[in-house]
């Protein structure tokens, strides 16, 4: 019997075996490695969009560096090119460079000379003494009729009555002779200390001990002397045990100092050191006519402030001062020698700031100059720029990056000139001379932006060219 055909692209029959008369298609299920088609190509477009960005950013910087590279290359060809010219022309701010990074080279080695060898008053130490630091002489003479002698009787009342130092000591000094045998040394600085100065000063013993407390109650006729008085008396043999002769008195040699060194050619190891209780019974019972100065150890560096206002109220106290009067004692501190000392650095250095000023404007004038003359010889290349699609600021960016370029190779000469001038000061004087690299960033920017500054009038001059003009003009 024959059947109609369906109108379906099944056919049921046969079983119910179905037939598929559609083509066969591949089906993928995602699930199998997690990548989806759609993503992977959002993806790829993605890292395509990055490369383009990145490419264009190269092609931007190369553009732009360009701009840099090419006129700071041919501004280092001219210099080479014209050597006695170039350097004529970058002498101004060679040496306005070369004297400000050696000035101030000098200044910082001389504050560390001066803090360590001269403001040094002791680990943690300030004196109370007769008279501060005075500059004027009228204020000196003022000093001179007020301020009263620092005595014993004011060392035990700070001994004993301040809460806050971690020792308080007492000393006094002046110049006298010693001798041995027909050895005499003249102008030796002799002073008279407590023991535990010995914990505050720099000397400290090479061979020996220090004064002792044992010393200053019996009133011992002992020494501590200099390397330099030891080396001068006893050349070749031990000088522990041997007497010496101080202003005519015999002192027993006790210790032996480590050797200082000098501070501006004046030795600091021509010295002896007695006990103060020996210096007063020798020189002036209670310290009457002397110049003694206590010294006050703090607990540390935060202390000392705080110190020093508790030995200021005893000492007012003591003097029986008003409260509106001025201190008729000083207080010395290694911070109050630093200040005087920088405010005279200072000093110098503003004067010599005017100095570099003046060379600066010089060389920035000169530079501007041969920057005037490189546009007049170079109008047709300008012309012939223009005319073929360079735009004012390219022109004006070419002369202005010429012209900071040669200031800055003389910043770098006088960079070098300094260096080796600061190298000799080290060498040859006793201040440690040292470049801070502050004042090498400070000179190299200053030095270009004088260059920027000054070849500003020629660039803008040559960018404002006609190109017609400027490819007719005959040099």
């Amino acid at each position: 019997m024959h059947t109609a055909s369906s109108p379906f692209p099944w056919d049921l029959t046969s079983a119910g075996a179905a037939r598929n008369h559609f083509p066969a298609r591949l089906v993928y299920h995602y699930s199998m490695d997690g990548s989806d088609p759609m993503v992977a190509e959002a993806g790829a477009l993605r890292k395509s969009d990055r490369k383009f960005a990145v490419s264009r950013v190269g092609a931007h910087l190369r553009r732009h560096g360009t701009v840099f590279r090419d006129p700071a290359l041919e501004a280092l060809a001219a210099l080479r090119a014209h050597k006695l010219r170039s350097a004529l022309t970058l002498l101004g701010v060679t040496l306005s460079v070369a004297v400000l990074i050696l000035v101030v080279s000098v200044i910082t080695g001389a504050n560390l000379y001066i803090e360590s060898r001269v403001a040094n008053l002791g680990s943690n130490v300030f004196l109370v003494l007769r008279f501060p630091i005075i500059t004027n002489q009228s204020d000196f003479l003022k000093a001179m009729r007020r301020n009263r002698y620092i005595t014993w009787e004011d060392f035990e009342a700070l001994r004993d009555g301040m809460k806050l130092p971690k020792a308080v000591g007492l000393e006094t000094r002046t110049d006298g002779k010693v001798r041995l045998g027909t050895q005499a040394l003249d102008d030796i600085n002799i002073r008279g200390v407590t023991a535990n100065i010995a914990d505050m000063d720099v000397e400290e013993p090479a061979t020996g001990r220090y004064i002792t407390d044992a010393d200053n109650e019996e009133r011992a006729d002992v020494t501590f002397i200099g390397e330099e008085v030891a080396g001068k008396l006893f050349p070749t043999v031990d000088p522990i045990g041997k007497t010496i002769y101080v202003d005519g008195r015999a002192f027993q040699v006790v210790g032996v100092a480590k050797p200082i060194g000098s501070v501006f050619g004046q030795s600091q190891d021509n010295f002896v050191y007695i006990p103060i209780r020996t210096f007063l019974k020798h020189y002036g019972e209670r310290g009457q006519g002397l110049d003694m100065a206590i010294n006050i150890q703090t607990r540390g560096p935060e202390w000392m402030r705080e110190t020093e206002d508790e030995a200021r109220t005893m000492m007012r106290g003591r003097h029986h001062l008003d409260p509106r009067a001025d201190d008729n004692f000083g207080i010395l501190a290694s911070d109050t020698i630093m200040s005087l000392w920088k405010n005279l650095t200072g000093a110098i250095a503003g004067t010599m700031v005017g100095v570099v000023s003046v060379f600066l404007v010089i060389g920035g004038v000169v530079i501007m100059n041969v920057m005037l003359a490189s546009v007049t010889e170079r109008t047709r290349e300008i012309g012939v720029r223009k005319s073929l699609g360079a735009r004012r600021r390219d022109i004006l960016m070419q002369f202005l990056v010429e012209s900071v370029v040669m200031a800055a190779v003389g910043g770098a000469a006088g960079i070098a000139l300094a260096y080796l001038l600061s190298t000799l000061v080290r060498v040859l004087t006793p201040v440690p001379s040292q470049v801070p690299v502050g004042s090498v960033i400070l000179s190299v920017a200053m030095s270009a932006a004088v260059g920027l500054f000054f070849g500003l009038y020629p660039a803008n001059r040559a960018a404002k060219l006609d190109p017609i003009e400027a490819l007719r003009f005959e040099t």
